[in-house]
């Protein structure tokens, strides 16, 4: 079985290709290129939900793994977290993946696109999946948001938190992906090493440094589980 991980830019993609063994193989795709190394293919897809769906999309059915059919599709990367759950430099696998801005603002607060009576906001990684490589990594599992805006204030922090109890980090990317991959009927699952706190900005507290070498380290010790990883039984979203 092959895997396509998904990251937003070149060096959370080289922090994941560093943790495959082999030869690497470079795949050229529209607007992108894939780094192939044994049965992983990683691509960096660009920021943002929009980007990470249309990257994916194009590598799903680019004929990439005609051989051997994509089996699970990872979005990856560094982002933040709602500290202190998830502290700088751990890892969070997503069991939900969730549009937290996707919707509509009201007089009475935000109301997501699935209260509007249509779309969806929320995909859900295969349980068993999401247990394997929490235990694999030593990762926190709980839901990771997509927001299209990163979140800058403590306000705010507290609003997603409210709305989303529970969550444990934000990214910008996991919901676009795993749109693409359901759209394909292939598995998605999400994985991130902590960098900073959600909320007010402090770019000299990041570590993103020791996130991408956290991010390394949890494909190395990951990549025997997903890529044996073979059954849609339990795939639901």
């Amino acid at each position: 079985m092959r895997v396509l991980v998904v990251t937003a830019v070149p060096v959370e993609r080289d922090a994941v290709t560093r943790a495959f063994g082999g030869a690497e193989e470079r795949v050229a795709l529209p607007g992108a290129e894939l780094h192939r190394r044994g049965a992983f293919d990683v691509l960096a897809g660009g920021a943002g939900p929009a980007a990470a769906a249309a990257a994916t999309a194009f590598a799903l059915a680019s004929g990439a793994s005609a051989s051997a059919p994509y089996g699970l599709v990872v979005s990856a990367g560094i982002g933040g977290a709602f500290t202190p759950v998830t502290p700088l430099g751990s890892l969070v696998v997503a069991d939900g993946i969730v549009a937290a801005d996707l919707g509509a603002e009201t007089a009475d607060g935000f109301l997501p696109v699935t209260a509007l009576g249509f779309g969806r906001d929320r995909f859900t990684p295969p349980p068993a999946l999401v247990r394997e490589v929490a235990a694999a990594t030593g990762a926190a599992a709980g839901p990771v948001l997509t927001v299209s805006t990163v979140t800058g204030s403590a306000e705010r922090a507290g609003a997603l938190l409210a709305a989303h109890p529970g969550a444990l980090a934000e990214a910008m990317e996991g919901f676009g992906v795993a749109e693409a991959a359901a759209r394909a009927d292939v598995p998605v699952l999400e994985v991130r090493a902590v960098s900073n706190a959600v909320g007010p900005r402090d770019r000299d507290a990041w570590r993103i440094g020791d996130a991408l070498a956290a991010l390394t380290d949890a494909f190395g010790k990951a990549a025997p589980v997903l890529e044996g990883w073979n059954s849609h039984e339990d795939l639901e979203g």
